[in-house]
């Protein structure tokens, strides 16, 4: 049954959390909540227990990279909506979210390009071995330079895209732009039909035709590890691997070693399957090697993207309103708003 809105607007004063950003300020986001008539409240971190002791009153919740757990949103008495500042939404609890009867959201539609251009510049960089050059310049060795390193021509080049979503399909075309055959491999496609810039492949084909592969797809059961030691053993000798979609999708240690042995050439993560003692992962003992802290979503267009459209969604489904982009189709007919 669902809350009239008029009661809880009554009976609550009308909160809404944003757990964690990485953005210089929050200003869009608090123009369009606050003009709607809510009170935006920032927690002095996004650890479990301080965001359990914040989330008691609120009625919704915006969060980034902040864990959202089952005792967060058991405490949440009065919340509707929680609402990701982004499209993955491994870090909340989406089961007991939807057990609650709170609307989940996202925003799946504001970097497409941006993390397209990401891992592009990464192929790129790696295969014009760009950071051991950097170093060997800074190092003042102009003169001692050598060429002797795997770098392929595009246009003879292969490259193997895995998931085919809105970014999947970015870089297919920017890929094909640049004169490369396009593989691809998703449980969507039909394997063996023609994409619009390239081919639907099995796993097998993409990993040993390819001189680069970039993964763009959820973290999930299915997609677990979906690159190890058996994937990067079928993969051509020095070729590179690009992970700007989430950790786990790879199994970093077996990436390490195959690098040491000089069976791939590059890598290049934009995520971490551990990203609270980074410097111990092996990844960062070998040359040749990419990483960046999450960052391929950003662009001062992308970033603006995201706070209004995440915005614009709590204040939708608080409107009584079905959002643009709802996570968790199994709430409708149960959700606490009456939706």
């Amino acid at each position: 049954m669902g809350v009239c809105l008029n009661q809880w607007n009554k009976m609550m004063k009308k909160k809404i959390l944003i757990t964690d950003y990485v953005w210089p300020t929050i200003d869009p986001e608090k123009k369009i909540l606050e003009s709607a008539g809510y009170e935006v409240v920032v927690p002095p971190d996004d650890s479990e227990s301080t965001l359990i002791e914040y989330v008691s009153d609120v009625h919704g919740i915006i969060f980034c990279f902040g864990k959202v757990t089952s005792k967060v949103l058991e405490n949440a008495k009065n919340c509707l909506v929680v609402s990701r500042y982004g499209i993955g939404v491994d870090n909340i609890d989406l089961s007991k979210a939807t057990e609650l009867g709170l609307i989940v959201t996202n925003v799946p539609d504001y970097c497409t390009d941006e993390v397209a251009d990401h891992a592009l510049g990464m192929l790129l960089s790696l295969n014009k071995n760009m950071i051991s050059h950097t170093k060997q310049v800074i190092a003042g060795d102009w003169d001692k330079i050598t060429l002797d390193f795997p770098g392929h021509r595009l246009s003879e080049s292969t490259i193997g895209i895995v998931g085919y979503g809105r970014i999947g399909k970015s870089l297919e075309k920017k890929a094909y732009d640049l004169g490369m055959k396009v593989l691809i491999n998703s449980r969507s496609l039909r394997e063996n039909s023609q994409t619009k810039y390239g081919k639907s492949v099995s796993m097998d084909t993409l990993l040993r035709e390819s001189n680069f592969i970039s993964l763009n797809l959820p973290l999930n059961k299915d997609t677990k590890n979906i690159i190890g030691k058996n994937e990067i053993q079928k993969m051509k000798k020095n070729s590179i691997l690009i992970n700007c979609s989430r950790g786990g999708l790879v199994d970093e240690n077996a990436v390490a070693e195959a690098l040491s042995k000089g069976h791939l050439f590059g890598a290049g993560f934009d995520v971490l399957e551990n990203v609270s003692s980074p410097k111990n992962s092996f990844l960062f003992h070998q040359e040749n090697v990419i990483v960046t802290p999450h960052s391929a979503f950003y662009s001062e267009e992308s970033t603006l993207d995201l706070e209004i459209k995440t915005a614009n969604e709590v204040v939708r489904v608080l409107s009584g309103k079905m959002p643009n982009n709802l996570v968790n189709n199994d709430v409708i007919g149960k959700s606490r708003i009456g939706l």
